[in-house]
C-alpha cells in the first residue's frame, strides 16, 4: 500500500497532513453507513467489535482474540465467542 503523505508519522491524515479528529472519523462513518443504507449510526469501536465477531467465527482461539483486541480479562472478549456460528462444528470428528 503506497501512502499519499509519506513524510508524516500518522496512517490516516487530513488534508493538512494532521492525524484525523475522532469527529471526522466518525463522520466518515456514518456518511458510509448512510451511503450502504444501513438505517442506523455507526461509531468507531462498531469496527473493534466487528473484529472480534469475525475473528471467532473464524475459530481463532479466544486468548488471541483477547491478545489482538488488548482486552485485560477474558470477560470482555467471551461474548464474541458465545454467538459465533459453527464454534462446535467438527469438534467430535
Amino acid at each position: 500500500m503506497q501512502r499519499e503523505y509519506p513524510d508524516t508519522p500518522w496512517l490516516f491524515n487530513s488534508e493538512r497532513k494532521a492525524p484525523l479528529t475522532t469527529r471526522t472519523v466518525r463522520d466518515i462513518l456514518n456518511r458510509a453507513a448512510e451511503e450502504a443504507g444501513l438505517g442506523y449510526s455507526v461509531h468507531p469501536h462498531m469496527i473493534r467489535h466487528s473484529t472480534g465477531f469475525y475473528l471467532a467465527s473464524k475459530g481463532y482461539d479466544t486468548r488471541k482474540i483477547q491478545d489482538y483486541l488488548g482486552h485485560r480479562q477474558i470477560q470482555h472478549t467471551v461474548r464474541y465467542t458465545k454467538l459465533a456460528p459453527g464454534q462446535f462444528e467438527g469438534m467430535w470428528e
